[in-house]
């Protein structure tokens, strides 16, 4: 799945959720590592499911810091191939394509602040501190 920014639901200071949004510094497109399905009911008496799944790992600091346990698999785009195509005998290979992945820095923003333009208070220092040191 080819994205730009990717959302997540943390929980707030006040204890509701919130959504937090999250965008590569570097303003590149992600290429997220899924997994699809397509079950079709036997029976033939239930419509077909089609689903996917984002692959996901241990959190990169920013998204810890934003109050997330996941971070997405942004595959490089030389691994493309691999992860469309794989070795079905090979599965360190595509174990490969998870270690080698990109991280750009994910600067954040909650979809809950009232401005819309800012992150909200209890992202704000996060975002401070990387609008800088990108300057």
């Amino acid at each position: 799945m080819v994205v730009d920014i990717f959302y997540e639901n943390v929980e707030g200071l006040d204890g509701k959720n919130q959504v937090v949004q999250f965008t590569p510094r570097t303003g590149e497109r992600m290429l997220v590592a899924c997994l699809r399905s397509h079950w079709v009911d036997p029976a033939g008496k239930e419509p077909d499911l089609l689903s996917y799944a984002a692959i996901t790992c241990d959190p990169v600091s920013e998204v810890a810091a934003a109050g997330h346990d996941r971070t997405i698999i942004n595959i490089k785009p030389e691994q493309l191939d691999a992860w469309l195509n794989p070795d079905p005998t090979n599965l360190a290979a595509l174990y490969w394509i998870f270690d080698d992945k990109r991280h750009p820095f994910y600067e954040h923003m909650s979809s809950m602040c009232s401005c819309r333009c800012r992150p909200c208070r209890t992202h704000y220092l996060i975002w401070h501190a990387s609008a800088v040191s990108n300057d």
